[in-house]
């Protein structure tokens, strides 16, 4: 498995590096079966130090954590254990979707636009949005349950994906009351 260990305006040093690397690889391999790519960043929080991690699984399906601490050693083994705990709370998921898909998953590309917020001060003329930024998002071809997983794994409120059963759009979300939402448009009663 590949470990990429950044820093945003924080030095990383070779200690750093090496206990990081030993720590997550060994989290990280216990409970995923074919891990293929870790990127744990490191950056400043007023007085805390982040320590973002994300795990690329060899299904397609991505694991995200965040720690929190004063200092950096403490903000990894924080992340560490929370990703730790996420993977194996869906270890049994992930061995059955690894026996049923043995391709990755499929992605399709699709633009994705970061689209001005309008404040009274600078409300635009018309209803067209102005658009400041554009990016690609990619849209997984998932079953629902692996979406959900993968937005719970991911620590999402939403995830769009294409629906194995049907190849449409669909949507699962986190709703208010703390279950999960489903949307999908193939279903529509056509009158």
């Amino acid at each position: 498995m590949f470990i990429q260990v950044n820093g945003k305006q924080i030095d990383v040093g070779d200690a750093l590096r090496t206990h990081v690397e030993e720590h997550f690889g060994a989290a990280v391999t216990k409970y995923a079966e074919r891990p293929t790519e870790c990127i744990v960043t490191f950056s400043r929080d007023r007085h805390e130090i982040l320590c973002d991690a994300l795990v690329h699984l060899s299904t397609g399906l991505t694991a995200k954590a965040r720690g929190r601490a004063t200092e950096p050693y403490a903000a990894a083994a924080d992340a560490c254990d929370r990703l730790e705990k996420q993977l194996r709370r869906y270890k049994r998921r992930l061995k059955d979707h690894h026996k049923k898909r043995s391709e990755p998953v499929e992605a399709l590309e699709a633009p994705s636009y970061v689209i001005s917020s309008a404040d009274e001060e600078n409300e635009p003329d018309s209803l067209q949005p102005v658009i400041i930024a554009e990016t690609k998002a990619q849209i997984k071809s998932l079953s629902v349950g692996e979406a959900v997983m993968q937005m719970e794994m991911a620590d999402e409120t939403f995830l769009v994906f294409r629906n194995e059963a049907n190849g449409g759009l669909n949507v699962v979300y986190r709703r208010q009351d703390g279950n999960i939402g489903w949307i999908d448009p193939a279903n529509l009663s056509r009158t």
